[in-house]
């Protein structure tokens, strides 16, 4: 594997025999930007390696390498997760030069970026509380593409924050921590402002896409949310139908009288409501049935992992096909080559959104993005 690093230009490489060895260079030497691990190691296994990162708080992207079955390697995958570790990918041994080259791009392109849960690099309660007042909230978008006509139908806007040294940070360093400490909601407000006003701005340049923003469960047991999101949408000229919410299916909370409520409001208004990461969840079929959501959006592992095995395969079709029979929009995430194109089109998604088409970019180049994305440039 150092010669696979050395032929990619990666130089500075340490080595360790076992999980042991390797927690000790970690603890006395630092945290390396990626950590790569066998899962069959002598004495620790690469499973309780895992653990041991995750206790650790360990912030480098993490690679997973192994002979076992592709199955195995999506399952250790999933517990590495759990552990709240940085999962760039995993490859099947032997280790392939391309294929450890494309998660290393991925890498450079999106760092794994800092923890969610109060972590060295998170943004302390008191800097994002401050932060909101002073405008350190900074919105990005993706663009979503229908796959019939390839034209673009939408954006989803992404929380960025702004900084004065540390740059631009993503949403780790700061969503996890606002949801503890009570401050979502304020950021959840900012982030969706901010949204409003550059899609009246693009109305206003003759862009009429629908913008979806993420709306945090703990947000959803605000009684004025319908007002407040009617009131400044309508303030930009921004067409209630062209506004959708992006819940996250996983956290959605078990006392859904308050989100149901909600919700439903904000559905008779002819607000979009969207099922995010679907199938992450431990309650998809209930709470898709109680609340009226108009898109589901699969999670990327389901799209990433499809074509490899027959399980996520199944889980991915049955999810386009609930869709369907519901007369949802479906949306495929994390869409990043053709070949994952082609497989959600060719199951019948309706929409995909991910790096194939466009990283998150910033508000003002989305019209010149959308001149040439529907020029076929």
């Amino acid at each position: 594997t150092k010669r696979v690093l050395n032929g990619l230009g990666i130089e500075d490489v340490w080595l360790a025999e076992d999980g042991h060895e390797a927690l000790e260079m970690l603890d006395s030497k630092g945290h390396p930007d990626v950590v790569m691990s066998d899962l069959q190691m002598p004495g620790m296994d690469g499973v309780e390696f895992l653990r041991h990162l995750g206790k650790r708080g360990v912030h480098s992207a993490v690679i997973l390498m192994s002979g076992a079955t592709q199955r195995v390697l999506d399952t250790t995958e999933s517990l590495a997760r759990s552990h709240e570790l940085k999962i760039l990918g995993t490859i099947p041994k032997p280790v392939k030069l391309d294929s450890l080259r494309k998660l290393l791009e991925h890498f450079e392109a999106h760092p794994a970026g800092v923890k969610a849960d109060g972590g060295l690099d998170a943004l302390t309660p008191t800097e994002i509380s401050d932060g909101i007042e002073r405008g350190c909230v900074h919105v990005v978008y993706q663009p979503k593409v229908a796959v019939q006509g390839r034209v673009v139908e939408g954006v989803e806007a992404l929380a960025r924050w702004r900084h004065p040294i540390r740059g631009i940070l993503g949403p780790g360093s700061f969503i996890g921590v606002a949801e503890e400490h009570g401050l979502i909601d304020r950021l959840t407000e900012e982030v969706f402002r901010k949204a409003m006003v550059q899609a009246g701005q693009w109305r206003a340049e003759g862009l009429d896409v629908a913008t979806s923003v993420n709306f945090s469960a703990d947000t959803l047991n605000r009684y004025d949310l319908p007002e407040m999101v009617l009131e400044c949408s309508k303030a930009e000229g921004v067409d209630p139908s062209k506004v959708i919410l992006e819940v996250t299916e996983s956290r959605m909370i078990s006392d859904i009288r308050a989100p149901l409520e909600i919700l439903t409001r904000l559905g008779l208004h002819g607000i979009g409501l969207s099922i995010d990461d679907f199938g992450t969840g431990h309650s998809s079929m209930q709470q898709i049935s109680r609340i009226p959501f108009t898109e589901l959006k699969i999670d990327r592992s389901f799209v990433i992992a499809a074509d490899r095995d027959a399980a996520v395969m199944a889980i991915l079709e049955s999810s386009i096909a609930l869709a369907r029979s519901l007369n949802l929009h479906s949306v495929a995430e994390g869409v990043e080559t053709q070949q994952q194109w082609d497989l959600v089109a060719s199951r019948g998604c309706d929409s995909v959104q991910g790096f194939f088409v466009s990283r998150p970019i910033e508000g003002n180049e989305i019209p010149e993005f959308v001149k040439r994305w529907e020029a076929g440039e």
